[in-house]
C-alpha cells in the first residue's frame, strides 16, 4: 500500500483507489463518503458544466488542469439542476472566484448540492496511472477532523462493481414529458425563447445536457423531451419530424435492453434520427453493432475528430468510457468520424437515410463551433422530409 501525503497541513480527505493506493489531501464541498469510477478530465475550462453533466454518473473527476473554481460558479453554467459527478479531484484549492458572471464559489456549491472534493493532489501521477492501467475503482472521503477507516475505504473500492452491466439512463433521465424552448446563450439577452412554430423533435433523455436541447431549439426546432424508457409508440404518438437521441451514462448494452427495441420502431417509421455520446452508442447497437468498455475513455475539451468523408478535422469535447466498435458495423452503416488520438469511432449514418450519430459533444463549443453543423444536418433533413 502506498500513501502519498499533499500537504504539511493535517489532511481531511482520503482518496483509496481499489489497489491500496492512498491520496491524502484537503477536503471541500459536503462531507461524507463516495465510491465510483475514477477518470481524469484535460479541459482547462467548463468545470461547472463537467460536474453537472449527466454521462458522468458513477464517475469521480480528476481536473488535469490546476486552476479549478477560479471563475466561480453560476446557475447559467449548469447543464442538469444538480451535480451528477460523484466528486472532483483537483491539483490547487479552489481559489476565491475572478469572473464577472460568477455568483457563487466552487466550493459552497459543492456542499449545497452533497458533492466531495479533494485538493491538493498529484494529479498528473492520477492521471499516468488511469492512462497506464485503466480506469480505476476508488472510494473517496471527506472528514473535517482528518480521521479516515482506511481499510474500510480500501474495502469499499475493491467491492464496487463497477460500470460494466451498469444501466444508469434511468438513474439520471426525467421521469415525464415536457416541452423545451431555451436558445444558445448570447450577448446580451443570455438565453432568449424560440418562438413561432418549428420542426417538431422528440429528444429521448438518457441523461440529457441542456445547452445539447438549447442548440436543437436554435436549429429551429420544437422539443419534446420524453423520458429514457418510453416506448416507440410513445414517441410516435407525438407525430415527430424527427428523433434526438441524448448523451448519458452507463453501459450502452445494459440501456440498450429497453432503448433498441425504441429505436428499431422508430427507424422503421423512416424518420431523421440524429443522436449523441450514449444516443450515438444506442443507435448503433440499433443498428447492429456492439460496444465495448474502454481502457480510460475519452474525457476532456481537446479532442481532434476527423470526418472521414470531407477530410475536415474538428476539435471537440469527449466524455465517453465505451466506445462503437467499427468492426461491428453493418453493411449499409458507414463510419464518419474517427478520433485522432486512438483511431476510435466517433461517428456512423446510413447510407440511405437520414439518420446519423456522433461521440463527441457538437453543443460543448471547444472549437468553439467546429461541430454545429450537426444540428444544422439534423434540421435540413427534416425539412427536407417536409417538403417531400
Amino acid at each position: 500500500m502506498s500513501v502519498l501525503h499533499s500537504t504539511s497541513e493535517k489532511p481531511t480527505a482520503c482518496l483509496a483507489l481499489a489497489d491500496g493506493t492512498l491520496f491524502y489531501g484537503k477536503g471541500f464541498g459536503r462531507p461524507g463518503e463516495t465510491v465510483a469510477e475514477l477518470v481524469f478530465n484535460t479541459a482547462m475550462t467548463g468545470y461547472q458544466e463537467i460536474m453537472t453533466d449527466p454521462s458522468y454518473a458513477g464517475q469521480i473527476v480528476t481536473f488535469t488542469f490546476p486552476h479549478i473554481g477560479n471563475t466561480g460558479v453560476t446557475d447559467e453554467d449548469d447543464e442538469t439542476a444538480l451535480p451528477v459527478a460523484a466528486g472532483m479531484v483537483v491539483k490547487w484549492d479552489p481559489t476565491e472566484p475572478s469572473n464577472w458572471r460568477a455568483t457563487g464559489e466552487l466550493g459552497d456549491w459543492l456542499e449545497k448540492r452533497g458533492r466531495i472534493g479533494i485538493g491538493g493532489l498529484d494529479t498528473r501521477r492520477l492521471t499516468r496511472a488511469i492512462r497506464q492501467q485503466g480506469a480505476p475503482h476508488v472510494a473517496l472521503a471527506y472528514s473535517p477532523d482528518g480521521v479516515f477507516d482506511i481499510e474500510a475505504l480500501v474495502k469499499k473500492a475493491r467491492a464496487w462493481s463497477g460500470l460494466v452491466g451498469l444501466d444508469l439512463a434511468k438513474e439520471v433521465s426525467c421521469t415525464q414529458s415536457y416541452r423545451w424552448d431555451e436558445m444558445r446563450w448570447a450577448w446580451p439577452e443570455g438565453y432568449a425563447k424560440r418562438e413561432g412554430e418549428g420542426l417538431r423533435v422528440v429528444a429521448i433523455d438518457y441523461g440529457a445536457k441542456r445547452n445539447i436541447l438549447r442548440c436543437l431549439a436554435s436549429s429551429g426546432c420544437d422539443v419534446t423531451v420524453l423520458p429514457a424508457t418510453a416506448t416507440a409508440e410513445d414517441v410516435l404518438a407525438l407525430n415527430p419530424e424527427g428523433v434526438f437521441l441524448s448523451n448519458g451514462p452507463g453501459d450502452p448494452a445494459a440501456t440498450g435492453a429497453y432503448a433498441v427495441p425504441m429505436i428499431q420502431g422508430v427507424l422503421a417509421a423512416d424518420l431523421p434520427v440524429f443522436g449523441i455520446c450514449l444516443g450515438h452508442q444506442m443507435l448503433a447497437l440499433a443498428l447492429g453493432a456492439k460496444t465495448i468498455k474502454m481502457n480510460h475513455g475519452h474525457h476532456g475539451a481537446n479532442h481532434p475528430v476527423k470526418d472521414v468523408e470531407s477530410g475536415k478535422v474538428e476539435i471537440t469535447s469527449m466524455n465517453h468510457g465505451f466506445t462503437v466498435d467499427s468492426q461491428t458495423l453493418p453493411a449499409g452503416v458507414l463510419e464518419t468520424h474517427i478520433s485522432l488520438f486512438d483511431g476510435s469511432n466517433c461517428g456512423i449514418r446510413m447510407a440511405d437515410k437520414p439518420v446519423f450519430s456522433v461521440q463527441h459533444h457538437p453543443e460543448a463549443s471547444p472549437g468553439p463551433q467546429d461541430s454545429f453543423y450537426l444540428f444544422e444536418r439534423f434540421s435540413e433533413a427534416m425539412r427536407a422530409r417536409r417538403g417531400a
